[in-house]
């Protein structure tokens, strides 16, 4: 069982458009509306996959009812934490290149109260998981550390642990000692504070997280593909994606297709960048099935190319 925590989910409208200007009015040629936050796309990756999901999500507000009444379309086991707060609404506006601008509302303030519930549910659901997956930005109202308490809590029950947020819920969460985090080339440039333009750039700062605490750090790296270091060493992979339609939830696809394919080493970083891969050709964050999964189109390298440069599509 893999279990996931989603601290600020969202209702996720993506809006697809011939092209966005500024101040124009814009046509919609496609609408999306799916439950969204990024642990609950990792557990709909999963379960699209034939592979068993636990959702833990606060959820209040008709948005909570709606967000709830999406995720029955999944086969996810959720487990709702109330809240008096609504859940948050999220626009993504796509253009046919799969230029994404995101509008995402901050989310509804968690009390004290709900908070401590939000974090016994998680350790709850964790009885018989493999994996627990925290993921994404914390609401208002819960302190930065959240994330890392959890995390203790959790190793406590020798629960491997990966972490795919940001900021200062990061930093806390790499004093924690998470098995994996999965920072996407922004998150890894803000966790080291100095801008990454080299896959040997990449690997440095993984580096870095992993002498803060973390066991393995898998960066995603857009079209550059994905970068695995931990103790067995450094490996990079990549896929070609002919038609691409959009990026959101991408990372997530790839974070679920990395724990599915073992959550270690090169196989699963095959699996990771063919699910994220997967994903981008695909429209809104639909999570890829079996069907849309090219494996043997990853080209995966032990090493880098360390003065090979990024490109600018992150």
């Amino acid at each position: 069982m893999y279990v996931t925590v989603t601290a600020n989910p969202s209702v996720d409208r993506t809006i697809e458009v011939r092209g966005l200007v500024r101040g124009g009015l814009h046509r919609a040629t496609a609408v999306h509306v799916q439950p969204g936050g990024k642990g609950i796309n990792v557990a709909r990756a999963l379960v699209s996959n034939g592979i068993k999901a636990r959702a833990v999500v606060p959820a209040g507000g008709a948005e909570g009812e709606q967000l709830i009444s999406l995720l029955s379309d999944y086969s996810i086991d959720v487990v709702r934490v109330p809240a008096l707060g609504p859940v948050r609404m999220n626009v993504s506006v796509i253009e046919p290149d799969a230029t994404v601008t995101k509008l995402n509302e901050p989310g509804a303030r968690l009390t004290a109260t709900e908070t401590a519930a939000l974090a016994d549910a998680v350790v709850n659901a964790a009885h018989d998981a493999s994996w627990v997956v925290v993921a994404g930005s914390l609401p208002p109202g819960v302190e930065p550390r959240f994330y890392a308490d959890l995390i203790l809590r959790l190793a406590r029950a020798d629960v491997r642990v990966a972490v795919d947020t940001s900021g200062l819920a990061l930093r806390a969460a790499l004093t924690a000692g998470p098995t994996l985090v999965k920072p996407n080339h922004h998150e890894l440039a803000e966790a080291v504070d100095r801008p990454l333009s080299t896959l040997g750039d990449v690997v440095d700062a993984a580096t870095h997280l992993r002498s803060l605490g973390a066991g393995a750090v898998l960066a995603s790296l857009g079209s550059d593909g994905a970068v695995l270091v931990d103790d067995d060493g450094v490996w990079h992979a990549e896929a070609p994606v002919v038609s691409a339609r959009s990026s959101v939830g991408a990372g997530d696809a790839m974070l679920a297709g990395f724990l599915a394919g073992g959550g270690t080493g090169a196989q699963a970083l095959v699996s990771g960048v063919a699910w994220g891969a997967a994903a981008v050709s695909l429209p809104g964050s639909t999570m890829p099935r079996p069907e849309h999964l090219r494996g043997e189109l990853v080209v995966v390298r032990a090493g880098i190319e360390a003065k090979r440069r990024l490109s600018e599509d992150h």
